[in-house]
């Protein structure tokens, strides 16, 4: 069994077929729920039952917050950037692959969501960070390359 490296889940988002890797993205979590609905009823005997319910999935990014690259040019996708084109002007949905799809046996999920909040931080004498979490709408997919 391969352990996969964490270094390669990798977080691209897109709008209009094009996806770019998110800037300085160091921690990403794709979560996965399955809601359930009761059932208990009389003939349960005291014991709660349940069946399937609705499914849904939201992805937690976290990074290091810059403005331009090492060469000292802008980067186009980072934290503002993601707040400009997606929250602030136009609230627009944003296409995601979670993973890696660089070599054969790679596996990616990709979806469709909602920035639904995001956190710029900065400590003293610290690197400032940037988290969001983008809610999941419609169905989420697992592609194997």
């Amino acid at each position: 069994m391969a352990i996969l490296n964490g270094t390669e889940l990798k977080v691209y988002l897109g709008n209009s077929g094009q996806n770019t890797l998110v800037a300085y993205a160091q921690n990403c979590t794709l979560n996965i729920n399955q809601s359930t609905r009761e059932i208990t009823n009389k003939d349960s005997n005291g014991f709660k039952e349940v069946l399937e319910g609705v499914r849904d999935y939201s992805l937690d990014v976290d990074g290091a917050y810059a403005w331009t690259s090492g060469s000292d040019t802008d980067i186009t996708n980072g934290a503002d950037d993601l707040i400009d084109t997606n929250v602030l002007t136009a609230r627009l949905p944003v296409t995601f692959m979670f993973g890696d799809n660089q070599a054969t046996d790679d596996n990616y999920y990709t979806g469709q969501g909602y920035i639904t909040s995001m956190s710029l931080t900065g400590g003293t004498e610290d690197t400032a960070t940037y988290s969001f979490t983008i809610e999941g709408t419609g169905t989420l997919s697992r592609t194997e390359v």
